[in-house]
């Protein structure tokens, strides 16, 4: 065991403690000043673990095999918000756009809530089962998802043949952009809206229908949203802007 060693200083009278010696300054002498540091840049909360679940993600596809698909979205970066990929159902790469799903949650806030096992199909017609699992950190704010794919068309072609000879009829599942340019999906949504209309032949009743529309969905919280959709229907940004305010009750 270390123990401190005590020094004693004896006198005449008494046996004393001896007290720390302290170096006395030249008068005039200028202070000595501590070398400032510069302070470490710390990763957020969300970064962290967004880290952690990039880690995981890869042996979690291998588990599950071949036809399993895992995405690592921070919302953050809407425009390219996949981040880790692990598995290739969807064909989606990091920097890749969101999907419609992702513009949904987003439009939620941090109310938004998980989306599991929904059927999407890919632009090839390929059948997947998805699981949109919302992350928050730790104040609960809502900062990305993580998102399962997994491929079930040759179960789906399966399930056909079964439904037919039993006589009931299968779920036909919702088309969704898996793409890597966001404004690929926000055609679709603004596609979805016009139903074959073009943007000359709208009214202002129209056009005000479908600016709620996109806004409910989440297309306005990209940050060319606006742009592109006015630029989609033929009118200025400036007429958009006032659209948007006046489904936003402003």
């Amino acid at each position: 065991m270390w123990l401190p060693i005590i020094r004693w200083q004896s006198t005449r009278h008494h046996h004393a403690r001896q007290e720390p010696m302290t170096s006395r300054k030249p008068a005039g002498a200028k202070p000595r000043l501590a070398k400032p540091q510069t302070a470490r840049p710390s990763a957020s909360d969300a970064d962290l673990r967004l880290a952690t679940l990039a880690q995981v993600i890869g042996p979690m596809a291998q588990t599950l095999g071949e036809h399993v698909e895992i995405v690592l979205h921070d919302y953050r970066r809407p425009e390219h918000s996949v981040v880790a990929v692990a598995g290739d159902v969807t064909h989606r790469r990091v920097g890749s756009a969101m999907s419609e799903i992702g513009l949904a949650v987003m439009a939620e806030g941090d109310d938004a809530s998980d989306r599991l096992n929904y059927l999407a199909a890919t632009p090839s017609g390929r059948i997947v089962k998805s699981s949109t699992i919302v992350l928050r950190d730790a104040r609960g704010k809502v900062f990305g998802a993580l998102c399962i794919n997994l491929d079930i068309t040759e179960l789906r072609q399966a399930a056909h043949v079964l439904a037919g000879m039993l006589g009931e009829p299968a779920a036909a599942p919702s088309p969704t952009t898996f793409v890597d340019d966001i404004r690929e999906v926000i055609d679709t949504v603004l596609a979805e809206q016009l139903g074959g209309r073009s943007g000359g032949a709208l009214s202002r009743a129209d056009r005000l229908e479908i600016f709620r529309a996109l806004d409910q969905r989440g297309v306005f919280g990209i940050k060319r949203g606006l742009s592109e959709v006015a630029e989609r229907l033929g009118i200025s940004r400036a007429t958009g802007y006032t659209y948007l305010q006046q489904v936003r009750g402003g």
